[in-house]
Order: structure tokens, then sequence, then C-alpha cells
């Protein structure tokens, strides 16, 4: 183990896995074990294999150069495989096709070269650090806790109590993986055999490129690849070569017209500042931006405790929708009664009514600007139950008036945690509206006046015709809802094959 930090400085010093190969075949010689007559055969094989392995390396048969003469040329790449941890047999399975291929080539006269690399860049071995050193900081509160506690542990002692309770081992678990149910990454990496002495210098990132790339390149070594490890290297900065060879390569990009700088959706890790591509994730994988269109829908008057947070600005509820086209029929509004909402500073002197998240989202996409804490500028917090029965004035609306209302089955980690009402089109939307309409019970409770959603002030608005299915008419989602039987907008199964049936179509 002690050697593997002098091979990343000899990495260093002597420019790749040339220097690393000389090294691990003095300090990890492989010796196959010599056991019993059950293992002879294979014992025998071993020692024709390393013979043949040493013969290859001295005389550098897989090494390529330039031929003198003219030559046909064939080079074959593998995908680099990702360091943070150990070459398994998947990685064995495939890099058997590049292996035969190359030698097959070579085979045929060919100049047959097949470099290898290791994947170090990215973000799955910083965001593995990073939670190692979170799991330490957690235990390491834990344990000022506990030691803070000991006093009183010791005081119940003299005063006889049960004894029993104090001094048991108790495997700890960090506060994020109890509450994900995951496994810690202490934990994975003592999967991969690594000792409880070892885990810690896994805290450092650099350290997993230092530990897993020699171990890399020692089992492609026993594997008898026909690489030419003359031309290795690892995708980091710490290889100067390499990443010369990249940033050859954006600028011969951008010279060409090809690339440039700007921005674009994509998914963000905020932690890191910087773009989370779809293989940076522990989880995740292949979800992209979604994109929404926010719709404003301004305030026409503004409770008093607002007043002087607001100013001259202008204050609007914002929702995000997927099917902008069909704002001209809006009736309503809806917020979580129970949900936590805040005004919030946007530019163009605007103030946004939304969930803290969705106005964090916003902020970086230029929306607003964040504050010195890194978060949203938050001027005052109101509950859902606060804003119902708000006059709004949503843009495209028939209406010139619409009403904040009550909807139970909001989520506010989707969209704004603000919903804009399209009855005719949307069955959740209007199963609600329904609700409000037959069910005083419910008006009392929340506190929901008759005249913000009666069947008279709520008309409903006739917007798309599905040629397909003339029964659905200009309104579909109060035929299907009706069609299908569904009593209220907590019916969430039978309101999911609803908008099957209207969306779909």
């Amino acid at each position: 183990k002690g050697s593997f930090f002098g091979l990343h400085c000899l990495w260093q010093a002597s420019g790749g896995l040339l220097a690393i190969r000389r090294a691990l075949s003095r300090a990890c010689p492989f010796t196959a074990p010599r056991t019993s007559m059950a293992t002879r055969k294979r014992d025998h094989l071993r020692e024709i294999e390393e013979r043949v392995q040493k013969q290859w390396a001295e005389q550098g048969t897989y090494e390529r150069d330039a031929p003198d003469e003219p030559k046909e040329k064939v080079l074959v790449t593998f995908p680099y495989p990702y360091m943070n941890g150990r070459l398994h047999l998947g990685h064995a399975y495939s890099f058997t096709k590049a292996e035969f291929a190359t030698r097959f080539q070579a085979m045929l006269g060919k100049e047959a070269l097949l470099p290898f690399g290791f994947h170090c860049t990215g973000m799955p071995i910083s965001a593995a650090a990073k939670k190692l050193n979170k799991e330490y900081e957690e235990v390491d509160e834990e344990d000022e806790a506990e030691d803070a506690a000991a006093p009183e542990a010791a005081a119940a002692e003299g005063k006889g109590e049960d004894k029993s309770m104090y001094g048991q081992f108790k495997g700890k678990k960090s506060k994020a993986v109890a509450k994900s149910g995951g496994m810690a990454q202490s934990d994975i990496l003592r999967a991969m055999g690594i000792s409880d002495e070892d885990i810690p210098k896994f805290r450092d990132p650099m350290h997993w490129l230092r530990y897993f790339v020699p171990y890399g390149y020692l089992d492609l070594q026993r594997f008898g690849s026909c690489i030419d490890w003359r031309r290795s290297f690892i995708t980091t900065d710490l290889n100067p070569f390499y990443d010369q060879f990249i940033r050859w390569q954006f600028r011969k990009l951008k010279a060409g017209g090809y690339v440039k700088f700007g921005k674009r959706p994509t998914v963000w890790a905020i932690g890191d500042g910087q773009p989370c591509a779809d293989h940076d994730r522990s989880e995740g994988e292949g979800v992209g931006p979604q994109e929404y269109t926010l719709i404003k829908m301004k305030v026409k008057t503004l409770p008093e405790e607002w007043k002087e947070k607001a100013g001259d600005q202008t204050v609007f509820l914002v929702a995000a929708t997927l099917r902008p086209e069909t704002m001209y029929g809006q009736t309503n509004c809806f917020v979580l009664p129970e949900g936590e909402y805040g005004l919030f500073q946007m530019k163009n002197n605007e103030i946004f009514v939304c969930a803290e998240r969705s106005a964090l989202n916003m902020c970086y996409q230029d929306t607003g600007d964040l504050g010195e804490d890194k978060k949203p500028q938050k001027l005052l917090t109101v509950m859902g139950k606060d804003l119902v029965g708000l006059p709004l004035s949503a843009p495209l609306a028939t209406y010139d008036t619409v009403y904040v209302l009550p909807m139970l089955t909001i989520s506010m980690t989707k969209g704004t945690g603000v919903v804009t009402s399209v009855p005719a089109d949307s069955p959740d939307d209007f199963a609600c509206l329904r609700d409000w309409q037959t069910r005083a019970n419910w008006r009392e409770q929340y506190g929901v006046k008759e005249e913000w959603c009666n069947a008279e002030w709520c008309k409903i608005v006739d917007i798309i015709e599905i040629p397909t299915e003339p029964e659905f008419g200009t309104a579909a989602a109060p035929v299907v809802v009706e069609k299908l039987k569904i009593q209220s907008h907590k019916d969430k199964d039978k309101l999911a094959e609803a908008k099957k049936v209207v969306y779909l179509k």
C-alpha cells in the first residue's frame, strides 16, 4: 500500500503508466498460490502466463512506433473505465472485443495499436469524497454530543440506574444516509475490500486516483492485455499532456465555429457550482431539464401586510404549465392550503409568490438574484391558506378576475406550488373546481366564499376540440370525469386514468 503514493509521485515526475508498470513489477509481483495437487494444472498455466507476460514486457511486443515504411495502420480504443472502484468482470468482458480485434489485425500484418485511458474527471469521485467527508463530520458531531452527555450518564450511574445501557457499541450511520435509507459511502468502500484504516484517506478526491488507477493497470497486466502502456493516460489535469490535448480540441472547435460560450438549460449541481451531466449522478440518470411556461397572474388587491414589503412593485402569483395554449380557458387558480409560499424579489421591479424551491430555480435562470446566503431573496413568508380568495388578473383569460382557491393534492416540489386552473382541459382542475362549487362544508372549513367559485362566475370556457373524439366536444375534462364517475379531486388513481384519456388523444 505504501508504494502507491510513491507511484503517484512517479507518475507526475515521469509522465505516466510506463513508470508505474516498472514500479509495480517490483512492488507487486504476482505469484500464483502453490497449494495442492488439485490446483497443479492451474498453477502450471499461471507459471506459463507469468513467463510469457514478462517476455512481452521485456521485448516491448505491443509497443507500436511509426513504421519506417508505409504500412496499413489500425487504432483500437476502449471506453475509458471510470476509476471510482476496481475493474470488474463487465470491463473484462467488454475489453476482450477490443483486445481480440487488435491481435487479429496485427496477425494480418497491420500496425495495430491499442492504447488505454482511465477516466477520472467528472463529478462521481468528487461527490463520493464529499459524501464521505459529510459522514465523518456528522459522526464527529454525534461524538461531541455523546461527550457532552457523559457527565449526566455518570450521575445516573451514581444513582444506581441500570448500567448495562452504557458503553454498548453502536454502529453509526450518518443522518443523510439514515433518512435516505441508502448505503453509506464508507460501507461502499468497505465492500470493495478497503480497510477501515484506509477509508479516511478517500476523503481526498485525489486519493481515489492514487489508489484505483494502479490497481487498474495491474489487473490489465495480469489479464495479458496487448496494450501499449507508453500511450496510457488519465483524464485529469494531473496529466498535463492529456489536459492540453483536450484544450487544443476545444480551441480548434471554437475557431471552426462549432462551439461557443453561452447558456443552455442543464441539470445544475448547486453544491459543486457546475453542470451535473447524466453519468455524473449517483441517482437520477436519464432525467433532463423540464421546460415550463411561467404564467404571471397579477394580484389586483394587495393584502395590507404585503404593501410595505412590495412598495410600488408589481406582485404576481406565478404558475408553471406545460399547456400554455390553453390559458384562455382559465377560471381560477389553486394553492395548497398547508403549503409554505414566499414573496420573492425578482428582476424588473417584480415580486413572485411561489414555493422557495421554484424561486431558487428561477434565480439560477436569471429571473432573480440570489442573496449573500445563495438563496432567493424572500421578502415575506405566507401560508397557502392566506392566499385563498386573492383576486388575480390572469394573462389571456376570458375573465377579468379569477380567484385563488385551495387544492389539497398540490406537490410543493413540482412546478411552483401554484396551479392555474383550466377545467375544460384538465380533469384535476375540473374535479377540484366542482368540489368547491358543490361542497358547502368544504367551503366553510377552508374559508372559501361561494362567489369565488360559483357556476355562474366560473363557467367553463370551451377551448379545444379533439377531432378523433367527437363525444368530448370542446371541453373534454368534464365529459371524462363524469364518464369515469370521479367523485372528488382526491381520487388520484381515477384522475391519472382520466388524464391519459384526455391528453393522449
